[in-house]
């Protein structure tokens, strides 16, 4: 099984750049064709968070667009600090799970071999995130629903610090009764998240929590400076989750949107 994860799309309404500079729809649309295109073919999408820019109606529509001529298989998304809860499931209530719930958008994937709980950690016009008892419990009860089956958490929101100060500001507000829960559940081999466009690495309770690049702008890595937070275009990712089944774990691997020169055979000089 492999699972692709794409993050932070801040998708605009047609024409538009984001940020007056970011031609994130091409960015995008050149991310999907490139997950489209790999092979052996990714049994799922998953997308965490910041869909499009800013929670317009005609941003989610672009996005539907995109989706419908690119990627064949099932796409899973949930909300990031951009988007607008009620405007993403209005326009892209066809997606499986985004109706599910009343309030949220949050919802398990359990016809896999790993099974995937999409969380919801969106604050309406906050950039950080949150959950709230009532989406604890939903957690905690969605975990307990499957426990002996690996499980993969997504969310948009990290449940961690990473060191680039301006991004740690915006981080899930109160993370100690997310980790609370997950410590419950050892089924959780992974915890993939958003929002930093970096690919970062830190653990979480016993498991492994990751963030995605993003597949269109990076945040620039400037450690433990007070400096305002700035962009720029580094190599766009996305993220592979694949399952092993023996000994049965989840390995992630980075996979570059663009094409570079090769691939070329391995020669070595003789040895002496």
């Amino acid at each position: 099984m492999i699972l692709a994860q794409l993050t932070d799309l801040h998708v605009r309404p047609r024409g538009a750049a984001a940020m007056r500079v970011c031609e994130t729809n091409m960015l995008t649309e050149r991310a999907f064709r490139a997950v489209a295109a790999f092979r052996p073919r990714v049994d799922a999408v998953l997308i965490t968070g910041d869909l499009v820019a800013n929670g317009y109606p005609a941003e989610y529509q672009e996005l539907a667009a995109m989706l419908r001529r690119t990627i064949a298989a099932p796409v899973y998304v949930i909300p990031g600090n951009h988007d607008h809860r009620q405007n993403l499931k209005q326009e892209l209530a066809h997606l499986p799970g985004v109706a599910d719930d009343p309030e949220f958008v949050q919802y398990t994937v359990d016809d896999l071999p790993v099974r995937v709980v999409m969380l919801d950690t969106l604050v309406p016009r906050a950039t950080h995130g949150e959950l709230c008892p009532k989406r604890l419990r939903w957690l905690d009860a969605a975990l307990a629903a499957a426990p002996d089956k690996p499980t993969i958490v997504a969310m948009h929101h990290p449940p961690f610090l990473c060191g680039i100060r301006h991004m740690d500001g915006i981080i899930l507000n109160d993370y100690e009764p997310f980790v609370g829960v997950i410590a419950k559940h050892r089924q959780v081999q992974r915890i993939i998240c958003g929002h930093h466009h970096r690919p970062i690495t830190a653990p979480v309770a016993h498991t492994i929590a990751s963030i995605g690049p993003g597949v269109a702008h990076q945040v620039e890595l400037d450690l433990f400076s007070d400096k305002p937070g700035l962009w720029n275009l580094e190599p766009a990712a996305y993220q592979l989750h694949v399952w092993i089944d023996r000994p049965g774990m989840i390995v992630s691997h980075t996979a570059y949107v663009e094409n570079y020169p090769g691939p070329f055979p391995f020669f070595g000089d003789p040895s002496p």
